[in-house]
């Protein structure tokens, strides 16, 4: 069985984190989002075919032609025409049955052996409370499918679709046959109303675990505290000196679920509460505070008097002394200079919103601080606002205050 893991799109939601970068190679803990979707297939599949179109070369760069053992095939989806045009570009490489796998969600590995264990053709569905925002099941007597609606106003069932599914190479037949929808895209449930109509089966695969559409930057932070926690339940029954790799000093406090990879360094004075991960390379401190589901990234620097909360440092990140840094993303390389501050909270308490391809959305969050694009640097004591983004490679001026996006060009 194959495992094809669309990770071709663009992005754009997640701007400024995808301005250098595709989506599926955003870090989730230890991990890329796409690793970790090949880690839940890896014990079902016995080799991936990734779709691949946005900076595809950076995900080859990064995965090469194996994983864990798996054999990755690379194909090309040249142009966003949708999920089953998407699907039709692993025809020439997929002879037996497969599992089509999004590259940009988090779930676990039993999704992916339900669908495995499903005969022939399946769908993924997991139950929501409100299904008005999905694409909801309907099911025949036998609990097969018996088709999807996008968004219905009057759901007939609670069965959300994961958008995982499980083929049999027959289907390359139908998407060959799937009509252009009025968005001008090939749909894949589309191409499952085709074998509907044909009298195939298709199976309804019921998940109930994890299911996060990894789109836009505040889900990223969702994403990583989710890992975390997985790293607070893998503590509770392991000493913690196990997760601790690196080079610790005399002076420093950890507390409760940290890990420290090897080539980390913690300096004396630091004081990190868990769950929180130091990677390789890192240097945190002295006398830094680092707290609340915080990942500080492979080369990363957190110098004196630095607090991160439940923030995300990508690689090569440096805040290096007397800043503040709340609920937020800092992508690759970028520098904050001494005194920058993060506002992560509303003065009249309501939800931070961000403006996501144009339009500002409600986050969910209370707190949410700034997401920042790969290269980007501060200069000394600037303050950025709740919710606000700096462009990749954008910069700002000795005690600037930004209280609105500076999008890179």
């Amino acid at each position: 069985m194959y495992g094809v893991v669309l990770a071709a799109g663009r992005g754009t939601r997640m701007r400024p984190l995808t301005d250098r970068r595709p989506k599926p190679l955003l870090p989730v803990g230890d991990r890329s989002l796409l690793e970790r979707v090949f880690d839940t297939a890896a014990d079902v599949v016995g080799e991936f075919v990734v779709v691949t179109g946005y900076r595809g070369e950076a995900i080859r760069e990064r995965i090469g032609e194996s994983y864990r053992g798996h054999p990755v095939h690379y194909v090309e989806q040249a142009e966003a025409l949708g999920t089953a045009h998407a699907v039709a570009q692993a025809e020439p490489v997929v002879d037996d049955d497969f599992l089509v796998l999004n590259g940009d969600v988090v779930v676990d590995a039993s999704l992916a052996r339900a669908l495995a264990e499903a005969e022939g053709t399946a769908v993924a569905a997991t139950e929501v409370a409100d299904p008005r925002a999905y694409g909801v099941l309907s099911t025949a007597a036998d609990g097969s499918l018996a088709g999807i609606v996008e968004k219905p106003a009057d759901p007939p069932t609670n069965l959300a679709n994961v958008g995982c599914y499980a083929f049999e190479p027959e289907v390359f037949e139908y998407i060959d046959q799937t009509p252009e929808s009025e968005r001008g895209e090939y749909e894949i449930t589309t191409t499952i109303d085709l074998l509907l109509d044909d009298g195939h089966r298709i199976d309804v695969a019921p998940y109930e675990g994890t299911w996060l559409d990894v789109g836009r930057p505040w889900e990223l932070l969702e994403a990583n505290e989710l890992a975390l926690a997985e790293l607070d339940a893998r503590d509770e029954s392991a000493d913690t000196a196990e997760a601790v790799a690196g080079t610790v000093e005399e002076g420093v406090h950890l507390r409760g679920p940290v890990a420290v990879e090897e080539g980390a360094r913690v300096r004396s004075g630091a004081y990190v509460e868990g769950p929180a991960l130091i990677r390789e390379g890192a240097d945190v401190g002295p006398n830094a505070y680092v707290r609340g589901s915080t990942v500080i990234g492979p080369d990363a620097h957190v110098g004196h008097s630095v607090e991160i909360k439940n923030s995300v440092l990508m690689a090569d990140a440096s805040v290096g002394h007397l800043s503040y840094v709340g609920d937020s993303v800092l992508g690759r390389d970028v520098n904050f200079g001494a005194g920058t501050n993060v506002a992560n909270l509303r003065h009249d308490g309501e939800n931070v919103r961000l403006t996501v391809k144009g339009d500002r959305v409600d986050t969910g969050r209370r707190k949410l601080g700034a997401i920042v694009g790969d290269g980007a640097k501060t200069g000394i004591n600037t303050s950025l606002n709740a919710g606000v983004k700096l462009g990749a490679g954008e910069t700002t001026g000795l005690g600037e205050a930004v209280t609105r996006d500076r999008p890179s060009e």
